[in-house]
């Protein structure tokens, strides 16, 4: 599976999905682009879409995603702050389904 974390996340969790094709916005170099024109882009490329951003599912019309979203609700998006979500979201990854939306609290 192809995954994209967004450019909310550290860069260093794509090392927590060996399985995966993991790469980040940065490594796209798609930093700054904004949330629309990214899921476009993503779902170009990417089965996957993480991201920590709470208000991405009140900015986008949900309908017609390009990509399947996971949303992280956390505190903050520190890598040890993630950490303790890996097992849902890894969960999450192996029964994800296109263009669907998936949020973790």
């Amino acid at each position: 599976m192809k995954l994209l974390l967004d450019e909310c996340v550290p860069r260093v969790l794509c090392a927590e999905f060996p399985e995966h094709e993991c790469r980040t916005v940065a490594q796209m170099k798609w930093d700054g682009v904004a949330n629309g024109a990214l899921l476009v882009r993503a779902g170009e490329r990417f089965d996957v879409f993480l991201t920590v951003d709470r208000n991405l599912r009140h900015q986008q019309n949900l309908k017609k995603l390009p990509v399947a979203v996971i949303v992280v609700h956390v505190p903050n998006n520190d890598y040890d702050t993630l950490r303790a979500f890996l097992p849902r979201i890894r969960a999450e990854l192996t029964r994800f389904r296109p263009r669907e939306l998936v949020v973790i609290e």
